[in-house]
């Protein structure tokens, strides 16, 4: 008796693209983002992750925003502050 197995994995269809975003995070007065998107426990989680990147990039601020509702986007104004006063965001999901 023989066994055949079949791989059922393919090639991708899509044309892999390189991640370029990135941010300086040497820059004198660093302020990173945390954005929850309101999925319970997305806050507590960014609250770790603050201490994370808070000892990791010691001189680094940090502002928050919550969306306070997952169905919804960011609205165009939250996504303007987020815009002008931080230098990189973590935009985070919780269950």
């Amino acid at each position: 008796m023989s066994i055949t197995i079949v791989d059922p994995r393919s090639a991708p269809g899509a044309q892999i693209e390189p991640y370029t975003l990135h941010a300086d995070l040497g820059v004198d007065g660093l302020s990173i983002g945390l954005l929850a998107n309101g999925f319970p426990d997305s806050v507590a989680f960014l609250d770790q992750v603050q201490v994370a990147l808070a000892e990791a990039l010691p001189g680094a601020t940090f502002h928050r925003w919550d969306k306070g509702d997952a169905s919804s986007v960011a609205s165009p104004k939250m996504l303007e502050e987020m815009r002008g006063s931080c230098h990189a965001v973590v935009a985070a999901y919780g269950h």
